[in-house]
């Protein structure tokens, strides 16, 4: 499986891949527009993401619009929802507003508040079935 990790943060994008590269093979991009256009040529290569793993606050185009805006690529490309990326959002804030946002408007899978631990992340990837 494929999964890119979307964060401004060395230290986090350290601790990510580190979790992550176990079980899948792991891409880096350090902000938003690089992730989308990740996202758009793994689409375009046929060996799309089934995880992303995006940090909300980066400067320059920030999670949220990424997520917006590859949502858009999916449904342009008329990805049905079962094969949709699985969006996994992470941030410091641990605020209403940034959940609703981050769920509603935006389109994300699931949430986590850092600091991202193992436990917390292999929990959330087994609920979002992807080990």
């Amino acid at each position: 499986m494929k999964c890119l990790i979307v964060e401004d943060d060395f230290i986090s994008r350290r601790i990510l891949k580190e979790l992550l590269s176990k079980h899948f093979d792991c891409d880096i991009a350090i902000n938003g527009e690089e992730a989308v256009t990740s996202f758009q040529l793994a689409h375009e290569g046929k060996h799309p993401y089934d995880l992303i793993c995006m940090d909300i606050m980066m400067p320059g185009v920030n999670g949220q619009e990424a997520l917006r805006r590859i949502r858009e690529v999916e449904r342009s490309l008329r990805v049905p929802a079962h094969l949709e990326a699985k969006v996994i959002m992470t941030t410091a804030l641990d605020d209403p507003k940034t959940v609703v946002q981050a769920f509603y408007q935006g389109g994300a899978t699931a949430y986590l508040v850092k600091p991202i631990g193992k436990q917390k992340l292999m929990n959330e990837l087994r609920t979002l079935g992807l080990l």
